[in-house]
């Protein structure tokens, strides 16, 4: 006899045997990142100024230009609405006179072989967090600050790879300092979260070596020896302190104070041996200049002393950071 099966139990038996298994719930979306804005092309252009050394527009809050010196400049600076000046050259920034002027200073110095990674980092958050409009300066404005302002910007995200290109040919920066150019030209709009979380002092005076110091002091005295040489080895009309022999017993001196320098102790031989060589040299010129020379006898001499800086300048100065394993 056959056993009959409760319908409840059979119902039971034919929905489980037919039915689909519950779906799998769907995994939640992952999260979109929103898009990097590609900022519009910049105006890369230089402006004009009695007071500031090779101005250029990089981005409506940023400048580059050169050294201001005097209240001339730093008025001129105020004319342009400027709130935050960074220097990214060696010498001590005059940070009372731009107090004067209702402006902060910031010292972020580098040297010609490029922008280090922690200094472009800086550089980002200063020109995207500090008041502006900013100007950017070293020396002479043709070179490092021209560098310095496309890092920053292009980190900070404010122009583009290809502004950073033009903005070092509108300041004539010079592809001799490969540094600058690989610096610049290696520039990446850098994460917001890594800018936000940066923590930057932003000194208005940083501390430089002993080596460093005399550097800049050849570099201001070398200047000056070409305002000098221009008045044909006279004191020149515009800067009547400056005394010619003087001014080269300065930078004989600005190179015996580098030849103590342990740094300088610690380098290589020929380095040493450039360094007295120009030593040597404006010993030569100084003495000349005491006797009212010919002015094409001192020209001669001074180029002399031109060619040992930039065969120094080659061989160990502008070596840019990559090949020196530096980042």
């Amino acid at each position: 006899m056959t056993k009959l099966v409760p319908l409840g139990l059979l119902l039971a038996i034919l929905c489980g045997c037919n039915s689909a298994p519950p779906p799998t719930p769907a995994a939640p979306a992952p999260p979109v990142a929103p898009a990097a804005v590609t900022p519009a092309p910049a105006k890369i252009e230089k402006l004009t100024a009695k007071h500031l050394p090779n101005p250029v527009r990089v981005h409506e809050k940023v400048i580059s230009g050169g050294l201001p010196e005097g209240d001339a400049a730093f008025a001129e600076l105020k004319e342009l609405g400027i709130k935050t000046v960074i220097s990214v050259d060696g010498a001590k920034p005059d940070v009372t006179l731009a107090e004067k002027y209702g402006m902060r200073y910031v010292h972020l110095p580098h040297s010609y072989d490029g922008v280090p990674e922690k200094t472009a980092q800086e550089l980002a958050k200063a020109v995207r967090d500090l008041p502006g409009p900013i100007y950017i300066h070293c020396h002479h404005g043709k070179h490092r600050s021209p560098a310095a302002s496309a890092v920053a910007c292009v980190g900070a995200g404010m122009i583009t790879h290809d502004d950073a290109a033009a903005l070092l040919k509108v300041a004539g920066t010079s592809e001799a300092y490969r540094g600058l150019f690989q610096s610049a030209e290696s520039a990446q709009a850098l994460d917001k979260a890594l800018l936000d979380n940066l923590q930057a002092e932003f000194p208005a005076t940083a501390k430089i070596p002993a080596m460093a110091q005399h550097m800049i002091e050849v570099e201001h005295v070398h200047d000056r020896l070409k305002a000098i040489e221009k008045a044909g080895w006279k004191t020149p009309a515009d800067m009547p302190a400056l005394v010619p022999e003087h001014e080269a017993l300065l930078l004989r001196e600005a190179f015996t104070e580098l030849l103590r320098t342990k740094e300088v102790m610690e380098k290589p031989a020929k380095f040493q041996e450039l360094t007295k060589e120009a030593e040597a040299l404006c010993l030569q010129l100084e003495e000349l200049l005491k006797k009212n020379p010919d002015a094409a006898d001192a020209s001669k001499l001074f180029t002399a002393v031109s060619n040992n800086c930039k065969a120094c300048h080659t061989a160990f100065r502008d070596i840019p950071l990559k090949e020196k394993g530096i980042k």
